[in-house]
């Protein structure tokens, strides 16, 4: 009888070591689990970022990943990356990406149907603009650009212009610093329906279209509402971009901005 009771309690303690050590793996397995690795555009060198800005913000795994990959856990106009790329048509210029002072597109044409006059736009982008204009004239609707390309300097001049009548915090939420407007690319437009400023560009047919249509011919509204702490512009109505059909149409079915965009499939 001994010898099964020492057997017995053998038995039972093998059982408990057995069942302390499983704990323990679990548990280790639960430690060290990472819940952002499985997407591909995760950064291991940014793994505690992610932690600290979904614990802060409350975001789920993907949008964190995607917002700290884009520096959004940083303060704006810090952390920030001379583009490499001024001449691609997924070019991102944002306040974190900048470019060069010198940097002008290659091939820039001066519009006149459509458009204000004496103003820039790289070729493929006003070709297809004046299609969609023609394509809302026959619905009885006008679209037109009243700005476009701009060099450096001229931004300079604008935000400085701006900054002697509000301050520099609100200033950068309604103007980019110079190298990081989007019109040096020679690829966004703002524009209005002829008569309407286009800061009421929001309450007219035209913009209903844009926001139907404008995706077909590659643009997109660069500065959505409620969009703001993404992009850190607020609601511009009249700002598009061009960023080619296929991307615009994505953008479109999915509500995102081009920064999540850029960051989800583009960046490298």
């Amino acid at each position: 009888m001994k010898k099964i009771l020492y057997i017995t309690i053998i038995i039972i303690i093998i059982i408990i070591i057995l069942t302390i050590l499983f704990i323990r793996k679990t548990n280790n397995k639960i430690i060290n689990y990472n819940p952002f690795k499985d997407y591909p555009f995760y950064k291991e060198a940014l793994l505690k970022r992610y932690y600290e800005y979904q614990k802060i913000n409350n975001t789920n795994d993907k949008d964190t990943i995607i917002r700290v990959n884009m520096s959004l856990d940083k303060p704006f106009y810090t952390d920030t990356k001379k583009i490499t790329n001024p001449d691609s048509y997924t070019v991102l210029v944002n306040k974190y990406r900048y470019l060069d002072k010198d940097y002008i597109p290659k091939d820039l044409i001066e519009t006149h149907k459509y458009s204000k006059g004496g103003i820039k736009l790289r070729k493929i982008v006003y070709d297809q603009f004046v299609e969609m204009a023609n394509d809302a004239k026959k619905e009885d609707l006008n679209i037109r650009i009243i700005s476009a390309y701009r060099p450096y300097e001229y931004q300079e001049n604008l935000y400085n212009n701006y900054l002697k009548k509000d301050s520099k915090e609100n200033v950068d939420t309604y103007s980019a610093r110079s190298g990081y407007s989007e019109h040096q690319t020679g690829l966004s437009i703002d524009i209005d329906n002829i008569y309407t400023d286009y800061n009421k560009f929001h309450i007219t047919l035209e913009y209903k279209w844009m926001m139907d249509n404008a995706y077909k011919y590659g643009f997109i509204l660069r500065y959505p509402e409620n969009k703001e702490n993404i992009t850190g512009f607020k609601y511009e109505s009249w700002h598009y971009r061009y960023v080619g059909t296929s991307i615009a149409t994505y953008i479109h079915n999915h509500n995102i901005t081009f920064d999540e965009y850029y960051y989800e499939f583009l960046d490298n």
